[in-house]
């Protein structure tokens, strides 16, 4: 794609630029320990930005700003969720402002895009968004804190299986994330003899989903698999009725972000009944949770914490552990290694890091949207435990 191509003088300076971050030598152990938090808070993924920003802030607010000797300061820079911008932004980050970790990464282009520049600077990095299952093994400095595509879409498979579904459509936006969810998701539906009748790509930019509801329409399956980022569900919703296929047998199912918990409420009554996988709802039932649902909602006010938030959370917990384990001199490779391992509860549930490739196991969870208080909420009505990624 053009927007993708560099020019040869780009490039030039691009790799000028790596290898400054490769010539710079870990700096000295100093009091203060500097987190660049690189998000889209402005353009389409600007909710991702915000529910991150927010989580961050209020896990300080909770737990100080000092961990084990160390002042944390956070470095907020925006991309706009442009990769180009990531892989500059990064680099300044690391060789201008000498930040001791990376963190953020809304999408997974951006995550890519400063793989290399954590690489070669020798920079832990966070993975708080992105969720291609492959992100984690393009750098050794990567851990992750949010959750996989092989986690989501594998579940929802097994669970169209265990419902003994016939034939069903996939319908994903046409970027890596969408088509890795629509492969893990047939792959593992055809493994157990049910029929994939349509494969559906939705472009991201300015997406209108009506043709492509009237092919699911058209093609009368049992359930249509859906993978969209999280801001075009209000409209889909809105577009699944005007086509009518509220109306008729095709259950709307997917990954969560369908039913993001940060536009739920704007959805309206359509999502009534719609099932998705994923790993966090705020309607969780645990002490833990209700108190972050509580304390976000008070800090934010307006606001639901969604997915996002919680990988913004648990991202600076890792790192306050990892801090803490390392008595405060966790730096490099040492930072990355007493993250990989951790365990923990979350707000989520129990998560893990695995030791060996940095990547998340966790519960995933089967939810339906169901209205109480009169207010939507993700209800879990089924989990599977310790999922891989």
């Amino acid at each position: 794609m053009n927007q993708f191509l560099i020019s040869k003088r780009a490039l030039i300076l691009s790799s000028f630029a790596l290898s400054l971050v490769a010539s710079v030598p870990l700096h000295a152990q100093s009091n203060n320990f500097k987190v660049g938090l690189i998000l889209p808070m402005t353009g389409p993924f600007a909710s991702t930005g915000n529910q991150i920003s927010a989580a961050v802030k209020l896990f300080m607010q909770e737990n100080g700003s000092t961990v084990a000797g160390q002042k944390v300061e956070i470095v907020l820079k925006d991309d706009g969720g442009v990769p180009e911008q990531t892989k500059r932004i990064a680099q300044e980050l690391v060789v201008g402002d000498k930040v001791d970790a990376l963190a953020g990464f809304g999408i997974t282009p951006a995550a890519l895009a400063a793989s290399t520049v954590a690489t070669q600077g020798k920079v832990p990095a966070i993975i708080m968004a992105a969720a291609t299952s492959g992100i984690v093994a393009s750098s050794p400095y990567f851990v992750r804190t949010s959750y996989t595509m092989t986690q989501s879409a594998g579940t929802m498979a097994d669970w169209v299986v265990k419902q003994k579904f016939t034939k069903v459509v996939t319908m994903v936006s046409d970027y890596g994330p969408g088509i890795d969810a629509e492969k893990i998701f047939k792959e593992r539906v055809a493994q157990a003899g049910v029929q994939v009748v349509g494969e559906i790509r939705v472009p991201m930019r300015n997406p209108d989903f009506s043709p492509f509801l009237q092919k699911v329409r058209d093609l009368q399956p049992q359930a249509v698999f859906v993978f969209i980022p999280s801001g075009p569900a209000v409209v889909l919703m809105k577009e699944f009725v005007e086509r009518g296929l509220d109306k008729t047998n095709i259950k709307l199912i997917g990954d969560g972000g369908v039913t993001d918990d940060d536009n739920l409420n704007d959805m309206g009554d359509v999502s009534l009944g719609v099932v998705t996988s994923f790993h966090y709802s705020a309607s969780h039932d645990s002490a833990l949770n209700k108190k972050f649902v509580e304390a976000f909602g008070k800090a934010n006010p307006g606001m639901r914490p969604n997915f996002m938030a919680v990988g913004g959370y648990d991202g600076m917990q890792a790192l306050y552990k990892a801090l803490q384990m390392t008595k405060g001199q966790g730096r490099g490779e040492a930072l990355v290694s007493a993250m990989k391992g951790l365990s923990f509860e979350s707000p989520r549930g129990p998560i893990q890091i695995n030791a060996q490739s940095g990547d998340i196991v966790q519960n995933v969870y089967i939810r339906k949207v169901e209205k109480k208080n009169a207010q939507l909420w993700n209800t879990e009505i089924d989990v599977t435990k310790n999922v891989a990624p």
